[in-house]
């Protein structure tokens, strides 16, 4: 069986927005939320999450991708550019038996945030 990797999406790569064509032919296994120990900003057209010691909940998607997925977003979000790295990431969300336990990763914003407002807990894409 091909390898597959469980990834939180919170920003443009969710449903009904703007990157979504890059998990087309993917598993979507349901919403998900994380533990509160996240921030997200906006970078202007995309959000960027961070780790944060008083972080929220952040609002987003998880999905079942296989690795020629993985490899075009890591491409997709800079991951050979520095701008995302792709960590670990914990949630809050229980899942159906048959969703098997796996780590999550994320898409982490790698640059400064200083100059960026905070987007709450839910990005929503400005059309």
């Amino acid at each position: 069986m091909p390898h597959r990797t469980l990834i939180f999406v919170y920003g443009t790569l969710q449903r009904g927005c703007c990157r979504a064509q890059f998990l087309v032919g993917q598993t979507f296994l349901g919403q998900a939320r994380t533990q509160p120990k996240y921030r997200m900003f906006n970078c202007g057209t995309y959000p960027g999450l961070k780790l944060a010691s008083d972080g929220l909940s952040i609002r987003g998607e998880l999905w079942s991708v296989d690795e020629a997925c993985l490899a075009r977003l890591d491409r997709e979000e800079g991951i050979d550019t520095g701008l995302y790295s792709r960590s670990l990431i914990e949630l809050t969300t229980s899942w159906p038996e048959s969703v098997p336990a796996a780590p999550v990763e994320a898409y982490f914003y790698c640059g400064s945030v200083s100059k960026f407002p905070d987007c709450g807990d839910q990005w929503v894409e400005e059309l």
